[in-house]
């Protein structure tokens, strides 16, 4: 009898500390997705968070913007990221906060001659109405146009702020990620690309756009004029701990690790 009663007590131990378990696995993960230029960032915070809170394990994923608004939405993941504002539709429902500005480079790579670009010629450069250097001071050779893959937020934003009402050439070369930009334009000097300054480094060279070279400050005050937001965004907070980490992500120490990583603070 007396085994027989420390066996059931055992086994109520046991279940108890299996939903226990379960329950913490439930509410202290948080799985993030979306745009590859936020993704970054994004790690960066996470990282830091998880050492302050070994409870809580966040995962940090890619797969573009349009992916990471449409993944929150159905409830698939709890915070969804964007490089790009969302529309009336996409944000029906949804909780969006920005975490940072950021800036989209123009790069070239280091062999090309050119220096700055208006926002007119780089709209006639991906839009196929310019299609040689020689045109725009540089060398001769035709322009080897790169863009991102339609969903990007970057390239959303690129789209509206440059390229307007006009379609991107037909020819121009579609990749899925800043890292691919980067490699493409580093290993070809008549390339041109895109991305999230976040992802510029010293090895591409980073075009001024109107005579502005892209910066935290120039991006900050404005001058700079392709620049775009990071979000976080999510349906309703249903854990605490997806709130206190927004709110860790915003806080001093937060926008400290933004800046960190090239990007502009969205808390001054």
């Amino acid at each position: 009898m007396k085994y027989r009663l420390t066996l059931i007590i055992t086994l109520i131990i046991v279940i108890g500390a299996y939903i226990n378990l379960t329950a913490e696995s439930k509410y202290d993960r948080i799985e993030i997705a979306g745009s590859t230029s936020v993704q970054p960032v994004a790690d960066k915070l996470a990282q830091a968070y998880m050492e302050k809170h070994p409870n809580v394990k966040i995962n940090v994923q890619g797969g573009g913007s349009g992916l990471g608004i449409r993944s929150v939405s159905q409830g698939i993941i709890d915070i969804g990221t964007s490089s790009k504002e969302l529309n009336s539709q996409e944000s029906e429902g949804l909780n969006i906060y920005i975490i940072a500005k950021d800036g989209i480079v123009v790069v070239v790579s280091p062999e090309n001659p050119v220096e700055d670009l208006s926002k007119s010629q780089i709209s006639d450069i991906y839009a196929g109405k310019i299609t040689n250097w020689k045109d725009v001071g540089g060398n001769d050779g035709e322009i080897n146009v790169i863009t991102r893959e339609d969903g990007s937020g970057t390239r959303s934003v690129f789209q509206n702020i440059i390229l307007g009402e006009d379609k991107m050439r037909a020819d121009a070369v579609v990749l899925t990620s800043t890292e691919s930009v980067a490699q493409a334009v580093k290993g070809d000097p008549n390339a041109i690309g895109y991305m999230s300054i976040t992802g510029f480094k010293g090895d591409m060279k980073a075009l001024k756009v109107d005579g502005v070279y892209p910066t935290e400050e120039t991006i900050s005050d404005g001058l700079y004029a392709i620049q775009n937001p990071f979000l976080f965004i999510t349906k309703g907070i249903k854990d605490d701990v997806v709130l206190d980490f927004i709110n860790f992500c915003l806080s001093p120490e937060g926008q400290n690790i933004v800046r960190s990583e090239k990007v502009v603070p969205a808390v001054p």
